[in-house]
């Protein structure tokens, strides 16, 4: 199922041109060792290989990316990668910042319905109980006679508000709100970082400047 408009979301794709002319065939033989990892698989097809990893683990190089294909072919005079991989972390992590922002919601829609109905449950003389918590707690506090003659202060009266406030503080939105920043800011990073990660892999694999294993191996046999 093909969604143009959102695929960006959880999708990436783009080319790289490769610093000299190369096979599909020996693109993918230096491309292997990023894909010799547990839980991945994959397949060539002629120009084009196809791979998908289940479960991948944290040491994968392309763990965020988990099914794609990378295609090489001419364009210009020039051996040119083409990928196309899907992540659904990325997902997710776009995902969840709208499900805690309907959570945050949620939560203001019961606190004001709850509010509501305690006021009306007050205003009717329905909620007796409650009625008389309150007049206890308007009462003044007396202070005892020996601190009294200590000069010390009397405690002050509770603030209904403040307890009001206390009481129906479990329903903010505070705490979603932030979780829903906090996956929003990931998705963000990732979605810029972890393609150029990924595309800086594959310069490297592909590139014709010999890895410090090929020369740490020449200097081994040199001096042998």
């Amino acid at each position: 199922m093909k969604l143009p408009f959102i695929d960006w979301i959880w999708r990436a794709k783009g080319s790289l041109p490769l610093e000299t002319p190369m096979s599909p065939a020996s693109a993918f033989d230096k491309l292997d060792p990023l894909f010799q990892t547990n839980g991945t698989s994959y397949e060539i097809e002629g120009d084009t290989l196809t791979f998908s990893k289940h479960n991948p683990a944290a040491q994968d190089k392309l763990a965020t990316f988990t099914s794609g294909t990378l295609t090489v072919d001419e364009r210009e005079g020039r051996s040119v990668l083409t990928y196309k991989v899907t992540s659904p972390a990325l997902l997710a992590c776009f995902l969840a910042p709208l499900l805690f922002l309907a959570l945050g919601q949620v939560n203001v829609a019961i606190g004001e319905y709850e509010k509501s109905k305690a006021e009306a449950a007050e205003k009717s003389g329905k909620d007796a109980d409650k009625s008389e918590k309150t007049d206890e707690e308007d009462k003044d506090v007396k202070l005892h006679w020996f601190d009294a003659a200590l000069g010390a202060p009397a405690p002050e009266k509770p603030d209904k508000k403040d307890k009001e406030n206390e009481k129906y503080e479990k329903y903010s939105p505070k705490t979603a709100y932030i979780l829903a920043a906090i996956f929003a800011t990931l998705y963000v990073v990732g979605r810029i970082l972890e393609p150029w990660l990924m595309k800086s892999r594959f310069r490297r694999t592909l590139s014709d400047m010999p890895s410090i294993n090929d020369i740490n191996s020449v200097e081994r046999l040199s001096r042998e």
